[in-house]
């Protein structure tokens, strides 16, 4: 038999059962579906921390301070001698805090962050209006600000923040920056904040010493030796306590998010495979139950001439036919379905054509599988006792 004919009539047959065959296939269609949607849903949901990762630079280092007895932190000038670290670009020393801040009626609570010029290198936060904080500015304890795009809009609306004046905690700052929009990481949002000068936010804060330092290193290929010797000198401060201090590496971020991605992907790829497996024994079910009824068909084509291998031909491209069929449409429904939880949850979607091929793929194999014991079955009927089936 052909195959082109094996085809045939196995589209003749489906076609002649349609219910039988819609509720055979429901089982590849639902596991083919689900496992598009939610890869969908885990490649869109990594790569959109992936890119907040990478926002911040994959060559950046941030220190924390956790301290030694009653050494907690480290002096502004000590913060700045990282620089001197071979490979290391720039030094940004930051204070943080929570505060209130007030524009007339209008009351927010953000994050004000103390920072030096060399912010803006490090964390590559330019401003879009206005201009930055100065060398200047920290000298002199100037009370200036810089103001993220998501207060601005709650404090200001729509019109231009630079040059008002705002009360933090009490005290009048002038906003003499509007920030570009930066979108949130791992640490929060960029947007919802103010930024002052490092020595204003000291004394505002009652911080004597810094805790958070950024550092940019030339290149990721630097990024292991910047870390070694970084840990040498903050060692070497803390009397030998490793436990004083935490040295975060980008990089590692980003390589730890990969793998938590690849994991997620082969657990899905296993609950696909069982709903899979599953609907090939709903398959299997249906072809037996063809082959029982389709009794004296077999037994009329093997009289006339019928080999075994096209009975088994036959019953093998059907159920093949049916979990390919399952798989097309599953993979039609969980694009649909991609993009409508994408519109309507504004969840990150990322369809791959790889996963989708892998998906179709599998779906057709578990058909052939499943299909080999029914049709083994049908082409071993012998046409005396097919014939005299009633």
């Amino acid at each position: 038999m052909k195959l082109v004919q094996a085809f045939r009539m196995a589209l003749h047959s489906i076609w002649s059962n349609k219910l039988r065959t819609s509720l055979s296939m429901m089982g590849i269609l639902i596991g083919v579906s689900t496992v598009i949607l939610l890869v969908a849903m885990s490649e869109g949901s990594s790569q959109e921390v992936e890119e907040r990762v990478s926002a911040l630079g994959t060559n950046m280092l941030s220190v924390t301070i956790t301290g030694r007895g009653g050494d907690t932190s480290l002096s502004k000038e000590e913060a700045l001698q990282l620089a001197d670290i071979p490979d290391v670009t720039a030094v940004s020393p930051v204070v943080s805090s929570n505060a209130s801040i007030k524009y007339r009626r209008t009351s927010v609570n953000a994050t004000v962050d103390g920072i030096t010029p060399e912010y803006e290198t490090v964390q590559d936060f330019s401003v879009q209006r206005g201009r930055y904080i100065t060398a200047v500015d920290e000298r002199n304890m100037t009370k200036v600000a810089l103001i993220g795009v998501s207060t601005a809009t709650e404090l200001f609306g729509q019109s231009d923040p630079v040059g008002e004046i705002v009360l933090l905690n009490g005290q009048r700052f002038t906003i003499v920056g509007l920030l570009e929009p930066k979108g949130s990481t791992l640490a929060g949002s960029n947007d919802e904040k103010l930024l002052i000068p490092l020595s204003v936010a000291q004394r505002l804060f009652d911080s004597e010493g810094v805790r958070s330092v950024y550092v940019k290193v030339n290149s990721v290929e630097a990024m292991d030796a910047a870390t070694a010797a970084m840990e040498s000198r903050l060692t070497d401060k803390f009397r030998g306590d490793t436990d004083s201090y935490r040295i975060f590496n980008q990089q590692d971020a980003m390589d730890t998010l990969q793998e938590v991605n690849a994991s997620m992907n082969r657990m899905l790829v296993g609950v696909a495979a069982i709903s899979l497996v599953v609907g090939g024994i709903g398959i299997m079910n249906i072809m037996l139950v063809s082959v029982t009824e389709r009794t004296r068909e077999i037994g009329i084509r093997k009289s006339l001439g019928a080999r075994r291998r096209d009975v088994l031909a036959q019953f093998l491209v059907e159920s093949a036919v049916i979990s390919a069929l399952g798989g097309l449409l599953g993979i039609l429904l969980g694009y649909g379905a991609s993009i409508a939880v994408e519109e309507l949850t504004g969840t990150a979607m990322s369809l791959s054509a790889d996963v989708s091929l892998t998906a179709f793929l599998f779906s057709a194999a578990v058909g052939v599988l499943f299909g080999l014991f029914p049709a083994y079955k049908a082409s071993l009927l012998r046409p005396v006792d097919a014939l005299r089936y009633d």
